[in-house]
This record gives structure tokens, sequence and C-alpha cells, in this order.
């Protein structure tokens, strides 16, 4: 099906230079001011969905600012692209090719009908085919070249052939299935990452997944040979190839001619992209790790998200007033960066994933029809877990001169209660926020010195340095507990939100063209660095490095 493009430049449209002339009326807003005339303020500025509680009313916002940025989603056609993606249409224009990485949590009848071709019976295909491996390995009836049952799974892949799959694996860490096997994930060609992973490995219980989409990405591949040979010197032989490695690739023939067996090779389509694929089987270690019914709950709380995003008046979306909230920030007050905080040691690294996934998408200077674009798009995305970044980091966030937009995340429940630890993460998830908000006057870094008894003068030296502006904006997502169906939906509502900004900015999300170009370089200069004799590089400042390199490898 055709994709109509949405409006070329947002700038042109009535409802962004609404919202230019009310950023102009908002100068001397204060949150602390608003919150004490507006007791309903909490309520009127928090939805909840799919266990997930959005509390957005700690924003530079009105009632107005939420109608204009509304507004700008229904003449930006956010609804009529929300309607595109769910029909499969062609959304992905530049390579054109939809995306559709919602349909690999749909239930079969819901999946679309692309070009003729139902998708829902290949994803059950592939979902029964990673059951059948999952079942063997758990029930220890896959067995090495000496018999042993499988005890660890290297996933080989990069990008999102890795992230995704890690990140969920190390969030649902209670969850982790009984049979014990551990998922190691290998990415870096820095061969310092592979030497500390296998080193602690048997290879006669060693399981690899090689995934990639080309079988043909040259980490992933590098890494791939440099695993078959470990493989080999530790004892295995070329005719066992098949029982410790497994592919997820499109390039069938190329993991064949690798030694793997075609009913080890598992699908991806290219209506899939690398950085929304952990829902296909390149999820195959979060299922092995977690167990597949763990895996299936994570697809149902992804598609729950995916049915709100869907059906919710824009106004009560998540994803979308998410959305709607970084591009008044970004666009508006120049805002260049958010920061994502999890109160919770399991998304200690979800931060990792979710660069990826809204940078990779929306770090775009050309808009769809091909035109540069005269706005500021991509945010920076940087953050860490809670409580550590209250000693380091968000020093920035409180003093800095920037102003950074935050989104807290905190459980309610820990997996893992010591006392009364919960409690006091929650609190410290909860005074960050309030401490962006309301900040510390002049007038009261100067009590606060007094009451300590130090002298008028040294009041006025030291008060300056203790003010803390306030009225800098966050949200807060709470949960009752981290579990797959929250943290599905948690993922999925970022998803959704970074494409509502690139349909706004009328930048195609889907393409990675950026990331091509290094690939290909990258290609030249091992051929110089390798070459018998001196070679010529394109300018002096990679000819010396390239020197150097050849000087003392």
């Amino acid at each position: 099906m055709s994709y109509c493009l949405p409006v070329s430049d947002p700038t042109d449209l009535i409802s962004w230079k609404a919202l230019k002339a009310h950023r102009g009326a908002l100068q001397g807003f204060s949150m602390s001011e608003v919150f004490a005339k507006d007791p309903n303020r909490f309520e009127q500025f928090s939805h909840s969905a799919c266990g997930l509680f959005l509390d957005y009313s700690k924003n530079l916002i009105t009632e107005e600012t939420q109608s204009l940025l509304v507004a700008l989603a229904q003449e930006a056609g956010v609804p009529q692209a929300i309607k595109a993606m769910f029909a499969g249409q062609a959304i992905n224009t530049s390579e054109q090719r939809p995306a559709l990485h919602i349909a690999l949590r749909q239930p079969p009848h819901e999946a679309p009908v692309v070009q003729g071709e139902a998708l829902g019976p290949k994803v059950q295909a592939a979902l029964a085919q990673m059951e059948r491996i999952v079942q063997q390995l758990q029930q220890r009836d896959w067995r090495g070249y000496k018999g042993d049952p499988i005890t660890d799974v290297v996933n080989i892949g990069i990008g999102g052939s890795f992230l995704g799959p890690q990140v969920v694996t190390e969030a649902l860490q209670p969850y982790a299935h009984t049979s014990g096997i551990r998922c190691h994930y290998l990415a870096n060609i820095d061969s310092s990452e592979f030497h500390q992973i296998t080193r602690c490995l048997k290879a006669e219980s060693t399981l690899f997944i090689v995934s990639s989409k080309t079988f043909t990405t040259l980490e992933t591949l590098k890494n791939a040979q440099a695993a078959r040979q470990w493989f080999l010197d530790q004892g295995g032989s070329e005719a066992c190839i098949h029982r410790h490695f497994i592919a997820v690739t499109s390039n069938i023939p190329a993991a064949v001619a690798f030694g793997i067996p075609e009913h080890q090779v598992l699908p991806m389509w290219d209506w899939v992209g690398g950085r929304y694929s952990l829902w296909s089987a390149i999820g195959l270690p979060i299922a092995i790790a977690l167990g597949m019914d763990q895996f299936k709950a994570l697809l149902h709380g992804a598609h729950a998200m995916d049915q709100h995003f869907r059906e919710a008046p824009l106004e009560a979306n998540l994803p979308v007033l998410m959305g709607l909230l970084g591009v008044w920030y970004h666009n508006f007050w120049d805002a260049q960066s958010y920061a994502f905080l999890p109160y919770d040691h399991c998304l200690r690294d979800f931060v990792k994933h979710l660069q990826q996934m809204d940078m990779e998408s929306n770090g775009k200077t050309v808009r769809q029809d091909g035109k540069a674009v005269s706005y500021s798009t991509g945010p920076i995305v940087w953050g860490g877990v809670g409580t550590n970044g209250q000693h380091a980091y968000h020093q920035l966030l409180h003093q800095g001169t920037a102003l950074i937009p935050v989104d807290f995340v905190v459980p309610v429940q820990s997996h893992n209660p010591v006392t009364d630890h919960q409690a006091w993460l929650y609190a410290n998830c909860l005074s960050q926020s309030q401490a962006l908000m309301c900040g510390k006057s002049r007038a009261e870094a100067e009590a606060e010195l007094r009451a300590k008894g130090l002298d008028e003068a040294e009041v006025q030296r030291l008060a300056p340095h203790k003010v803390i502006p306030g009225n800098r904006p966050s949200n807060t997502l709470v949960m009752e507990r981290l579990d797959p169906e929250r943290l599905g939906a948690l993922i999925a509502l970022y998803e959704h939100k970074v494409f509502v900004q690139g349909v706004i900015w009328g930048i195609n999300s889907f393409d990675q063209w950026g990331v091509e170009l290094g690939k290909e370089l990258g290609k030249d200069i091992y051929n110089q660095l390798t070459a018998s004799t001196r070679p010529q590089a394109r300018e002096a400042s990679t000819q010396g490095l390239v020197d150097y390199f050849r000087q003392y490898a």
C-alpha cells in the first residue's frame, strides 16, 4: 500500500506557530506556583495504561500547552501515521518497506496482510521454532559434542541484534528459568571482549547464536569465525559444528555454508528493523534465559501498549504525550538532550537500548521529502541508574546551565527486598523530581545557613552557591513491579514515542543511512593498515594514524 507523506515542514503548521507564541507567554512560568494554585494539577496531568502510571504534572505546561501540542500532533498527521503503520503501509519511505515490529507481538488474527501475504502464520511459525529450541535446551535434550547438556549460550550480534535482548535478559533476571542456562552477549570486534567471555566457557557445553540479518555484518561475522575456531581449538570438530551453532538470519545459504543446518536457522524479515527486533527470533536468548512463557508475556505487554497507542485519544495517549513533551522541550525550549534515570538496578543498562532506539531513529538532517530540515531533530539520550547518579551527574541537572528534561522510572515493589531499602529508593526518586521542580531560593539558602549558626558574612558568602534554580521538568513512570508484561509495555512505549516525534519532524524514523559510511570507509582503512607497501590515505590525519599503526602493530 502506498503511504502519503506527512506535512513536510512542521514549522509551517499553524499549531507550530501557535506553540512558538505560547512559549514566549510562558517565560515567567513557575511550576511551584501553579501547583500551589491548582490542587488538581496532578490528576489533570497523569494517566495510566498497561501497568504503567505516568505523572507528567512536573512539566512546563498548562492546559493550553497540552491543547496546542495535541493540535500539533493532529495537524502533523500523527493519527494517520499510526493507522498507516498498523495497516502495513510502507512508512519506511527511503527503503520502500513497512515497519511492522508490531506484527511480532500481535495475535495471529490481528497481524496485517502485506502485498497479499499474511504475516501472522510466519510469526507464529518462528515462535514455534523458538519454542522447540528452548524446550530442548531447558530440558537438557540438546547435547554438545561430548554428550554434555548446554550450560552457556553466547549471542553473537551487534546493534539491535544484541542490545535489546541483553537489556531484557538483564532486566528480567528475577524471572530466570530454573534450567540455569547462562546467556552472554558478544558484540564488539575488540578481541578483549571475546577473550573475556570465552575464557570461562567450555566448548562441549556452549551454544553460539549468530544473529545477523545478512550474515555479512563485519563485527558479527568476525566474532562468529573466531567462535568457530575457538570451538575447534578446544576439541570440537567440523562434524559437530551443528551441535554448537544456531543462526538468526535472512541469508540461509551463508548460514548453511558456515556449518549450521537449515532447520537451525531462524528467520529475520526486512519489515523489522534491527533496533525493533528483540520481539522476533533475535529474542531467542531472552526465551532461553527466561523461558518461552515469559517471552510471550513480554510480547503481550508490548501488544497491550500497541493497542493503547492505536486506540487511546491523543490527549490521554502515553506515547503521544511523551513524544509531544519531547518536541516541546527540544524545539521550543532548546533542550538538546534528555536523561533517562531508572530507579531499579535491573534497568541499569536500559538507556543503552533507548539510545539506539531514539538516536538511530531520529538523528536525521533530511526530511522524508529529501529536503534539509530547518529545525532541530533527534535529542541526545543519556542517563543511568538512579541513586548512583545523584552523587555524580545530577549536579548538572540541578545547577547546570542547560535545561535537561528527565524521565524517572521506578517500581513500587522490589524483587529482592532488604529491610527498608525500597522505600528509600522510591523516596530518592521522588525527591529528585521534587528538587528539580522546587529548587532552593536565595532566601531558603540563607535561612538554612543561619540555622546552622553561621555568621552573616559567611551566610552571604555561601548562599549563592547553594541556590538551586528549580523549575526543571520531569516525567515519572511508576509501576507496581518490573515484570515481563510491564517491561514489554515500557519498551513499546518508547518505540512509539520516538515514532511520534519522527512524524512531527517529517523524518523517516526507520532507516539508518548514517551508520553505513563508517562501515564502508572502515574496509578501505583496513586494507591500508594491512597492505604490503605504504598506502595513500584520503587525507593527512588518517594517513598519519595509519602510519602510526603500521609502525607499532
